[in-house]
């Protein structure tokens, strides 16, 4: 899978979720993939589909993202793992986090 692909099949699973999703464009995107919407939120998703740990840039260009797209939380999800640098600037800057495992919790 490549990674348009895993930004396709995380728009999907967030539709099945009750979510309407829009994908934004494959480069120049701000730091946001997917657009999640629903009646009262709007999530701004960073898609990595990696084969190493996560680190801090994909946490620093959401945390941009969302004011550029005005949304009300942000995520960035993995097939992977994330550092525990990137795990702390999450923290600090309300950047919610799913793994790998979060992901094969949400498939079941």
């Amino acid at each position: 899978m490549n990674g348009r692909d895993f930004e396709r099949f995380i728009a999907n699973l967030f539709e099945k979720m009750g979510y309407k999703t829009k994908l934004t464009k494959a480069s120049g995107d701000q730091g946001i993939d997917v657009i999640a919407e629903s009646s009262d939120e709007r999530i701004g998703i960073q898609a990595k589909c990696y084969s190493s740990k996560v680190g801090n840039s994909a946490i620093q260009e959401v945390v941009a993202g969302k004011a550029f797209y005005k949304l009300d939380k942000v995520m960035v999800i993995t097939n992977n793992r994330f550092t525990s640098s990137a795990i702390d600037l999450a923290r600090a800057n309300n950047v919610i986090l799913w793994d790998r495992n979060n992901l094969k919790d949400k498939l079941k």
